[in-house]
């Protein structure tokens, strides 16, 4: 039988399509375009569950080696005591969305787990082409070990998560801090990354459910790499996937949907973690596209993606 969406999430897609309007699609390589449109997409699904009142933003700022300054922004529940934290780093296929964008959904995680978060303002394609998202979130990292005392953390749990480019970036970010000899990360929570450049020869059978589409991904990932992208001399700083020894990586958690286009290279990145001794937990959610919880986040699926989540990073 062909594959289908979850009778909820696409009922709820129904729902949202009528509020939004679809969305046209864009020329390859148009990166402002999907600057426009998806970072006010972000903003409205971002905003439709309701945004806790029990977690407080603090605002720092770190420098690059360049000189450059990147915001940090702290998220901490009300009155919780804190001990583990989590470095967070948003998704934006390599080239777009922003921190402020990602507020809501890093305050609900902030608000139902009582474990702080601080998101990167890391720079992105194509005007800071890669290593550079991955060297300002590890500077990120940095900051994060270096105040755990005035934050009350405890440096040994520590732990990088991102979603889709972000999850990317932070699948990178654990090796490039291995590679450096640390910060330790006590996990990376990877979900629905994007971790492969070759990924773009359209799967018929996914094509239809790509609210990411493979135009958008050729987009993405040309803006990270240039023409280097698809070459065998990609660096895994750049493409995870492109990674040849997983050892010695932290313990992962990796989710993804049947019907997202980062399907394959989710769970080819957990054999290979498998593979290299690396604990991994992996969900593969039947019936749901990329990003199917922003969606359509009172579907039962994605209360129950969310709550994994959730469950990861309460095990810090």
């Amino acid at each position: 039988m062909p594959f289908s969406l979850d009778p909820e999430v696409a009922a709820g897609l129904e729902t949202l399509s009528e509020r939004i309007g679809e969305v046209e699609p864009m020329p390859v390589g148009d990166v402002m375009a999907r600057r426009a449109v998806y970072d006010e997409l972000q903003r409205v699904i971002h905003g439709m569950p309701p945004v806790p009142d029990d977690v407080t933003i603090t605002d720092y700022k770190t420098s690059t080696e360049e000189g450059a300054q990147l915001l940090l922004r702290w998220y901490a529940k009300d009155n919780a005591t804190p001990g583990s934290a989590v470095l967070y780093l948003h998704g934006g296929g390599m080239c777009l969305s922003s921190v402020e964008i990602y507020d809501a959904p890093v305050m609900r995680y902030v608000s139902a787990t009582g474990v702080p978060f601080l998101s990167v303002e890391y720079r992105y394609a194509p005007e800071f082409p890669a290593p550079t998202p991955v060297i300002d979130c590890y500077r990120g990292l940095q900051w994060l070990v270096e105040h755990a005392a005035t934050l009350g953390i405890d440096p040994q749990r520590v732990a990088i998560m991102g979603d889709s480019s972000g999850g990317g970036v932070a699948a990178s970010l654990a090796i490039y801090a291995r590679d450096q000899g640390g910060p330790a990360i006590a996990k990376q929570i990877l979900v629905y990354p994007m971790l492969d450049d070759r990924n773009t020869t359209p799967d018929p059978l996914l094509t239809p459910f790509a609210p990411w589409t493979y135009d958008d991904n050729i987009t993405g990932w040309t803006a990270l790499l240039g023409s280097a992208v698809g070459r065998p001399d990609v660096s895994p700083y750049g493409a995870a996937a492109r990674l040849r020894d997983f050892s010695g990586l932290p313990p992962a958690y990796i989710e993804v949907g049947e019907l997202d286009i980062f399907r394959d290279e989710s769970i080819d990145y957990a054999r290979k973690l498998f593979s290299a001794g690396v604990s991994t937990e992996l969900h593969i959610y039947p019936k749901v596209a990329h990003a199917f919880e922003a969606f359509v986040p009172d579907a039962a699926i994605s209360k129950q993606a969310i709550e994994n989540r959730t469950r990861a990073v309460r095990s810090l």
